[in-house]
């Protein structure tokens, strides 16, 4: 599963459980509910002081020890992507195994 899964997902799980957001957005398009479905939830990730992606992986991992494979997974994509290797990224962002 891919950053891009694991926000789908997290969206899915947090509209099913905020039946005032769908109450609000019930009359809307599809992809005017998705938005604001969005919005919403990167507004708690904010109130919270945590990252969007955190958030997301914090409403789908089913266990501690999932969320934190997730997170490290999500970090080695990071690293991938900036072209950085695993212990240079880990030792810049204060990543522990």
């Amino acid at each position: 599963m891919d950053a891009l899964e694991w926000n789908d997902a997290a969206l899915a799980k947090y509209l099913a459980s905020n039946t005032t957001l769908q109450d609000e957005i019930k009359d809307l398009s599809a992809h005017e509910q998705k938005q604001q479905t969005q919005w919403a939830f990167e507004d708690e990730a904010e109130a919270l002081g945590i990252e969007t992606w955190e958030f997301a992986l914090q409403w789908i991992a089913e266990t501690p020890e999932q969320l934190k494979a997730m997170r490290l997974e999500a970090h080695r994509q990071v690293a991938e992507a900036l072209g950085m290797e695993w212990a240079e990224y880990c030792a810049v962002n204060a990543i522990q195994e």
